[in-house]
């Protein structure tokens, strides 16, 4: 296990080089071997992470509370709504007492724009361990890790010229966190993929995300443009990636933004748009799905699907990251 990640923060991608991101996913498949063959690798014995949840999760509490275990340490769930930070502690006494007590520090806070990202490294700023992102308004960079490890997994390492639609889908349920679509042109373009973005007019990306992957497409090659229909993102795709987010001024008015929605309940993966890709295409997705909603059943249960392994990736990417950096 290499030592140079040891004590660095994973807050975004784009705080590591590619090589660095590399020795993650590397990492990452090795003790997916290790784990799929029964060999032992307990390289946290005796450590502890607090996980600290400002939102509700399932992969990510399970996959950092498992990973943890099976490293040999031990996490603590802490729901923010249970502990002083409700009446008003700050991160800095957060930070420093929770970094006295442990290894790490995992926050997920994800919900309200201009908050999730600067409390986490305010965070970090006082903490003497390394801060880990499990979601917050700005990225989530343990999925796209697992999403880049997925692709790998089935395309080979090398990506450049693969297509991939990250596209808006409709959603009834909440407004969702933008920082899904967001981690993944930040990340993406940085390995010369055709990366399309498709939204309506309302969803637009935040200024700083779309400038990175602006800039990553001069820097590395590849492309980045973005369109206002699925058909145009999904045609000639090699990935799909449809989910729902919700509109950056409106996170304040979660109803309004549910009404915008309403206008674009055709914004749905089925079956006649997985047609316009190409023939070995895959459908990834987070996870939770709104089936019906964003995706038809026949897609999401269908042969172009890989969300289970996508999910089940989050798991030893969370390990590779507590890993290298604990």
């Amino acid at each position: 296990m290499e030592n140079i990640l040891r004590g660095k923060d994973y807050i975004e991608t784009i705080d590591f080089t590619n090589e660095e991101i590399d020795l993650f996913l590397e990492t990452a498949a090795d003790l997916k071997y290790k784990f799929k063959n029964g060999i032992p690798h307990k390289l946290l014995p005796d450590k502890t992470i607090f996980l600290f949840f400002f939102d509700k999760s399932t992969r990510t509490r399970n996959s950092f509370e498992a990973g943890i275990t099976q490293l040999g340490g031990h996490g603590h769930f802490i729901e923010a709504s249970t502990s002083q930070v409700a009446h008003g502690e700050s991160p800095k006494d957060m930070g420093i007492i929770l970094s006295s007590y442990g290894h790490g520090i995992a926050i997920r806070h994800d919900l309200v724009p201009g908050e999730g990202n600067a409390y986490m490294r305010e965070v970090a700023r006082h903490a003497d361990v390394p801060v880990i992102n499990m979601q917050c308004d700005v990225d989530h960079p343990c999925q796209t890790l697992a999403d880049l490890m997925t692709m790998r997994e089935i395309f080979g390492k090398d990506l450049r010229g693969r297509k991939i639609a990250v596209s808006w889908a409709y959603a009834p349920s909440y407004a969702k966190p933008m920082s899904v679509p967001q981690g993944l042109i930040t990340l993406m373009t940085r390995f010369g993929m055709e990366v399309t973005l498709a939204h309506p007019p309302e969803y637009k990306l935040m200024d700083k995300s779309l400038e990175i992957a602006r800039q990553n497409i001069e820097k590395n090659g590849g492309k980045f443009e973005i369109v206002d229909n699925m058909q145009d993102a999904f045609e000639n795709a090699d990935i799909v990636y449809p989910k729902s987010w919700g509109i950056e001024s409106l996170f304040h008015k979660p109803e309004e933004a549910l009404e915008i929605s309403k206008k674009y309940k055709n914004w749905i993966c089925d079956e006649e748009l997985m047609k316009l890709t190409k023939k070995d295409s895959i459908y990834m997705h987070c996870l939770p799905a709104d089936r019906g909603h964003e995706v038809t059943d026949a897609v999401i249960d269908g042969p172009h699907s890989v969300v289970y392994q996508e999910a089940e990736n989050r798991l030893h990417t969370c390990k590779s990251i507590m890993g290298l950096t604990m």
